[in-house]
């Protein structure tokens, strides 16, 4: 089964709520990682490693991306998805 993703804005328009249709972060912690900070996690390293993200929180199956904000989403959002298809698929 192919991960799908459906994208949401937030109140802050440079942070985005990418939910999915599975579990992506397991447990019953939340993730946090920031520009700079080493992480275990695959999708939290392809995520923030994106020129333009800022930061990432995770719970289960959504992740908040924050991003920089001389960045456009449009640019961004294809990013974001192809790193889910590299760690899920």
């Amino acid at each position: 089964m192919s991960i799908e993703l459906q994208a949401q804005s937030t109140p802050n328009p440079n942070a985005m709520k990418i939910t999915a249709n599975q579990m992506i972060f397991e447990g019953s912690g939340s993730t946090s990682v920031k520009k700079g900070d080493d992480t275990h996690h695959p999708l939290a390293q392809k995520l923030i490693a994106i020129d333009g993200v800022d930061n990432i929180f995770g719970f289960q199956d959504f992740v908040t991306v924050n991003k920089t904000a001389d960045v456009e989403w449009d640019n961004l959002l294809p990013l974001i998805q192809k790193a889910f298809e590299e760690v899920y698929e």
